[in-house]
């Protein structure tokens, strides 16, 4: 089959495209996926140049003009097995099932859960994430355990679908977990993947939304509902004044995140799933003990998560933003364009056809 090879972490040198790779075999409990689409993520770049590993400490933009080898405890769990086969969203169909998988699923179009809790789900923040800590879609097969392969019925495309699994269970995550209501909330990165779901996902739950991007993207976040948007490079604190904010999702940090707790009102929360803009962060603590605040992380996705984004695609409650696509030989042109973020929505891969 053909498939992108990641032989190792560091620049678009360590992704090698083949054709001769090995079809893989589902295992007890697994079911073959044939991929149709494949949506590109930060993720797969932050592992590719190891962004992870602690020793890294610029933003994703600056860690990816790596040079030589990258840090070889780069994954999200640390160090990776190598080669390994990328890419976090699928979208595609059953071909086969192993030994305990019904075999009634062959056939199923389905999208494949990013954040993976099986098959130690019984484990509170034990996360495997695909393409990661295992093989993913950036290939013509893929394998997964069967209770990760959610079958979907909708009129969407390949395409649209596999925009959806990682960005927008991100995003859905960290709503659920900040329990955001009918509230003020503010959104970085609102141009982005994760943060174009955010935004709609957001406005579902009937918040207020003020999205901070780029001015040039400013009318296409506007058009995915935000009711605000704010130039990247504003002062927060001057735009929309101390204690202004309910809940802060972030996907930025970076040298403006003391903003950010400014903006927040007493009481407020903040919830975090990225630091494109670097990950060291300075807090002056008075601000978190005096105004009360909460401060979360978000990566494990508990049980709901990905189901409920299953029934608003099917019910039609949210759209996808595709802003384009390339054949999976051309991966390398996909990240160059997607680390140059001149675009809004999602940047999708197609494996060649049978």
């Amino acid at each position: 089959m053909a498939a992108v090879l990641l032989t190792g972490p560091g620049d678009f040198d360590k992704l090698e495209y083949r054709t001769d790779v090995s079809v893989p075999t589902p295992a007890p409990d697994q079911v073959l996926i044939r991929v149709r689409a494949a949506g590109v993520n930060n993720t797969d770049v932050n592992t590719r140049i190891g962004w992870y590993s602690k020793s890294v400490t610029g933003d994703t933009a600056d860690a990816a003009a790596v040079e030589g080898d990258g840090p070889e405890d780069g994954g999200w769990a640390g160090a990776l097995a190598f080669p390994r086969i990328q890419g976090a969203d699928a979208c595609g169909e059953i071909v086969a099932v192993g030994t305990g998988v019904n075999p009634s699923r062959v056939g199923e179009r389905v999208i494949v859960g990013t954040m993976q809790r099986h098959p130690a789900d019984d484990q509170p923040c034990t996360t495997a994430v695909f393409g990661s800590e295992f093989d993913g879609a950036f290939a013509q097969y893929t394998v997964t355990h069967h209770l990760e392969a959610h079958a979907i019925d909708c009129d969407w495309t390949d395409v649209e679908l596999a925009s959806i699994p990682c960005a927008y269970s991100t995003a859905e995550n960290m709503l659920h977990r900040i329990d955001l209501g009918e509230e003020h909330v503010l959104i970085t990165g609102a141009s982005g993947g994760v943060g174009s779901a955010a935004v709609q996902l957001a406005k579902r739950r009937g918040a207020t939304v003020t999205a901070v991007c780029s001015t040039a993207k400013a009318d296409g976040v506007r058009d995915l509902g935000a009711d605000r948007v704010v130039d990247g490079n504003a002062d927060l604190v001057a735009e929309l004044g101390e204690n202004s904010i309910d809940v802060v999702v972030d996907l930025v940090a970076g040298p403006g995140w003391g903003k950010l707790v400014q903006v927040l009102r007493i009481g407020g929360r903040y919830i975090t799933a990225g630091a494109i803009g670097g990950p060291l962060v300075e807090l002056d603590i008075r601000d978190l003990y005096l105004k009360d605040l909460t401060l979360k992380g978000s990566t494990y996705q508990g049980a709901g998560v990905f189901e409920d984004l299953i029934g608003y695609i099917e019910r039609g409650e949210i759209q996808p933003v595709i802003a384009g696509t390339y054949p999976l030989s051309e991966i390398v042109q996909a990240q160059t364009d997607f680390l140059a973020k001149g675009f809004i929505g999602k940047l999708v891969l197609v494996p060649p056809g049978d």
